[in-house]
């Protein structure tokens, strides 16, 4: 397989394996028509139906108002092209980044002229216009304007230099020189950057990448206790590729951004410069969001206000590609999903080695809500130790709202089979678990007090274990029928 190690060189490999990559050059409007057309390509996750969860990435050569720029979608939104882009069976994706986490290889910074400043546009210049040198496209046209999916934030905390973190961010570009960015509250790295920048009275320096190797897109969905504080997830990219990821000094703020981007946005979050988010629109919305809803705009009273990126200066490659996502797709279910899993595997496998299988964070949960956990009840004295496992997942990942328990002979990546074995191994009186009263995440609009009284604050949900394991001593009752074991390629040489 060819080397990867910019948004380019992954495209040429999706182009090197058939029904990866489909592209066009018909003109698209990036106001709401290419996230319409990429839904039926293959967007999957939690969109609605009718989607595809399995369909190619989609390339369009021809973007309307944009003429020397292009926009790709799609590029992680299958499993399998994830485990094609990171060399790796996609089964076993959870297993490879934990092995990653384990082996960092920390960035490095490329003092060359990096390709991502090839083109540089400052703020001061008169012309300056990022609604016009940013290619971002809407999802809806509810949306609250265009929004950048797929920018990895990078910022350095004001009080340690040697602290830095990746994020990426909900980003909406409302004026010449101005994006706001929510940030989840409490959750994120970044955030806790700004809450101490904020106390200083000092502007925060941003960098947004945007159109990367896979592999750093993959490893900015790590959290805590994964990635505490202080853990640069970088770190984990590097180890995917086996060498450092490079880095470049920004060309108009104190930070750093991805050296082979094929977009920089630099600007700076300003102390008390805040932002109703649908200034613009006036619709109410956001954009659509990964539980598959569309999210409220924020900003209904101020102290809910967006700060604001005050932006510098733009910085490009040559002709370029814009890496989009739409918020409920299967691309989200990759890049927040498959961390988790790494997460869970790391935790699990540490309390009791030899008993866990696998991992899928389930596309129906967008990658955060539903996890699905292989377990291997070795002895009688292993009953029980599954819902120990389940436990530790939630404290894994604390925005984890539902856990299936299953055995070894479910598969766990085809929800049909793990409904089955809800069906045919699971008893609600003594099977089902709940966990009430823990903060999960905002976005779930049924963890709310309207939902159910027993809510106290928006964000607390009430969490549960399905545990769709045979007891131990039962085994030999819940066997499924064998079949005899063939190639079917003898008889249908095309078969895959």
């Amino acid at each position: 397989m060819r080397e990867i190690y910019d948004l380019r060189s992954a495209i040429e490999v999706l182009r090197d394996n058939e029904g990866q990559l489909v592209e066009t050059s018909v003109e698209a409007d990036p106001n709401a028509e290419i996230s319409g057309i990429y839904r039926y390509v293959g967007a999957g996750g939690t969109v609605m139906r009718p989607t595809r969860e399995d369909g190619p990435a989609m390339l369009f050569n021809n973007v309307k108002g944009f003429p020397d720029c292009r926009v790709i979608t799609g590029v992680l939104a299958s499993r399998k092209r994830v485990g094609l882009l990171l060399d790796t069976d996609y089964k076993r994706l959870g297993w490879h980044l934990r092995d990653a986490v384990k082996n960092v290889i920390p960035p490095i910074i490329k003092e060359s002229a990096p390709v991502c400043q090839e083109n540089v546009y400052l703020a001061s210049d008169p012309d300056f216009d990022l609604r016009k040198l940013v290619l971002a496209p809407t999802n809806t046209p509810e949306d609250a304007g265009p929004y950048i999916t797929m920018g990895l934030c990078s910022a350095t905390d004001p009080e340690d230099r040697n602290i830095t973190d990746v994020t990426i961010h909900r980003l909406c570009i409302q004026s010449r020189d101005e994006m706001t960015m929510w940030i989840t509250p409490g959750s994120r790295h970044i955030g806790a950057m700004w809450d101490k920048a904020l106390k200083m009275n000092k502007p925060l320096p941003i960098s947004v990448s945007i159109g990367l190797d896979p592999a750093i897109y993959m490893c900015a969905g790590f959290e805590p206790p994964t990635t505490p504080y202080g853990f640069n997830e970088l770190q984990i990219a590097g180890a995917l590729r086996g060498k450092p990821v490079e880095l470049a000094r920004c060309v108009s703020i104190d930070e750093t951004c991805i050296a082979h981007a094929e977009y920089v946005i630099e600007g700076e979050l300003i102390p008390g410069l805040t932002m109703r988010e649908d200034i613009n629109s006036n619709t109410g919305k956001a954009m659509p969001e990964f539980p598959g809803y569309t999210g409220e705009a924020k900003g209904d009273d101020l102290p809910n206000y967006l700060p604001v990126i005050k932006v510098k200066a733009v910085a490009t490659r040559n002709n370029p590609i814009m890496e989009s996502c739409i918020g409920p797709s299967h691309e989200h279910v990759s890049m927040a999903g498959i961390p988790t899993e790494a997460s869970v595997i790391d935790l699990v496998e540490r309390a009791m080695p030899g008993r866990l299988v696998n991992v899928h964070a389930a596309p129906c949960g967008g990658g955060k809500f539903v996890t699905v956990i292989q377990f291997r009840k070795n002895n009688i004295n292993d009953e029980g130790r599954q819902r120990q496992a389940a436990l530790l997942a939630f404290s894994a990942f604390s925005e984890m709202k539902h856990v299936f328990l299953v055995d070894e002979d479910v598969d766990i990546f085809d929800m049909s089979d793990v409904m089955w074995a809800m069906t045919t191994r699971f008893q609600g009186d003594v099977d089902f678990i709940p966990i009430p009263g823990v903060h999960t995440h905002v976005l779930d609009p049924s963890n709310d007090p309207k939902y159910a009284p027993s809510i106290a604050v928006h964000g607390i949900a009430c969490k549960s274990i399905f545990d769709c394991t045979v007891p131990y001593n039962m085994k030999n009752e819940f066997e499924r029928c064998k079949f005899l074991e063939v190639d079917p390629k003898k008889w249908l040489p095309d078969f895959c």
